[in-house]
């Protein structure tokens, strides 16, 4: 390899490459780079305001057996291997309580710092993983939408906002964050942007990658020897027009290697004595803390937590994920506590369905509709929200949901997030459910 350009054209940014550059979907740090220059500076960001941070509970969790029914004997007759007794669960009230593998929740409740949504879903809901998340992310029950409910935050509420107003863990980018101008960051790990090498020709290619990366005044960036790299139709990249195609890819490898510099280092920066366990929500989770003690004018994380579709042998994987997810939350929060920043943060978790009321042949459940959420931090105003659906009057063998999810995405964006106008983003008006201290 003896210059850039015939690196470019031999590998084409070929996958066989012993680097990566990050999949920022559409659009890329220097994208906004671009359009940053004539807005005005943002004027609240996560380095000194509220942020949110959204945790899906992929798979379909099982409501159910989060937020428990253990007074209600439909309950305890539809799933006789599977129902929790009063003796397993953390008692909320006269008829429902906290599955026992999440006492940290349970205490947060009970501080009320936590906040339990009951019977959440839409109208004429959908039993596909695809289409239910699809819903969920974009805000749209038609399931028509192009852009998501956190990109039309970014586009409506936060002009001239840097590219890292919205950071996501998940190894795709979320339909959430589909937006017009700013569709926020995903980055599935910062240390999978930077190159890998272990001394010798890999040094030697780490230090041509470095070079590669770098601008130069003088370049010509028209293809050489007939060679070209395949542009989207219209010859644009993601919106942007007059920029070549070595220039765009130039670009996209630098600020990949400029942003993952920038958070490694914020996260090397923070020291915590508060241990986290090695599941990925407890990892994505502590490098989001880190990044917000570093810093980062980030207002929103999103972090996922699978597993969640228990057709078989549920008793003992629902438990075990639920235990995850507390215990995670828990070294969270005590971090931020440590920081000083606990106050400044919200979590809300998400699942795109529940399950059905009875449980199967395989000692699991299938696919159903409505479920519960948690809304957690000290500015929660905690409690249990809406009223437990009954489960003596089923659609379908599912329970019916008595609020509207998007009632609940107006609570955070107007209260929390502070959106001046909520039609833009969610498309009506929802009632809000007081999630948020006054």
């Amino acid at each position: 390899m003896k210059t850039r350009r015939e690196f470019l054209r031999s590998t084409m940014l070929g996958a066989s490459a012993a680097w990566t550059v990050p999949m920022f979907v559409e659009s890329t740090f220097g994208q906004l780079h671009i359009a940053a220059k004539d807005l005005a500076i943002q004027p609240v960001t996560g380095k000194d305001d509220t942020i949110l941070v959204v945790l899906q509970l992929a798979g379909g969790n099982d409501g159910l057996n989060t937020l428990v029914p253990y007074a209600d004997d439909i309950y305890q007759k539809s799933r006789p291997r599977l129902a929790k007794k009063e003796k397993d669960i953390i008692k909320l009230s006269d008829y429902a309580g906290l599955n026992s593998a999440m006492p940290f929740l349970g205490s947060m409740f009970m501080e009320g710092n936590l906040g339990i949504v009951q019977g959440v879903g839409y109208p004429n809901p959908n039993r596909s993983h695809f289409v239910s998340t699809s819903i969920w992310e974009t805000g749209d029950t038609n399931n028509r939408s192009s852009t998501g409910w956190l990109g039309r935050y970014f586009d409506n509420a936060c002009p001239g906002a840097d590219p890292t107003t919205g950071i996501s863990f998940n190894k795709t980018q979320p339909e959430a964050f589909g937006a017009v101008k700013n569709p926020g960051v995903c980055l599935n790990s910062p240390e999978l942007y930077r190159w890998i090498h272990g001394g010798g020709e890999q040094a030697q290619a780490e230090q041509f990658f470095a070079e590669l990366n770098q601008p130069h005044d003088d370049d010509d960036d028209a293809p050489v020897d007939g060679a070209s790299i395949a542009m989207p139709a219209g010859g644009k990249h993601g919106g942007i027009t007059g920029e070549t195609n070595l220039a765009f890819l130039e670009r996209v490898a630098l600020d990949a290697r400029v942003s993952s510099k920038k958070i490694l280092e914020l996260a090397a920066k923070h020291k915590t004595n508060v241990s986290y366990e090695g599941t990925p929500i407890a990892r994505n989770l502590n490098l989001v803390s880190r990044m917000i003690a570093g810093g980062m004018p980030t207002r929103v994380y999103y972090v996922s937590h699978g597993g969640f579709d228990t057709h078989n042998q549920q008793v003992n994987s629902h438990d075990r994920l639920l235990g995850q997810l507390d215990s995670a939350l828990k070294s969270f929060f005590s971090d931020l506590k440590q920081q000083g920043n606990d106050k400044r943060v919200v979590v809300m978790t998400f699942s795109e369905f529940g399950r059905r009321v009875a449980e199967n042949a395989s000692a699991g459940t299938d696919h159903g509709k409505a479920s519960c959420l948690f809304v957690a931090g000290p500015a929660v105003q905690g409690g249990l929200f809406g009223k437990h659906p009954s489960l003596a009057d089923l659609h379908e063998g599912d329970i019916k949901h008595n609020v509207d999810f998007r009632s609940i995405y107006g609570s955070l964006l107007g209260d929390w997030l502070k959106a001046p106008d909520l039609k833009p983003i969610l498309g009506a008006d929802y009632p809000k459910l007081g999630l948020i201290r006054a």
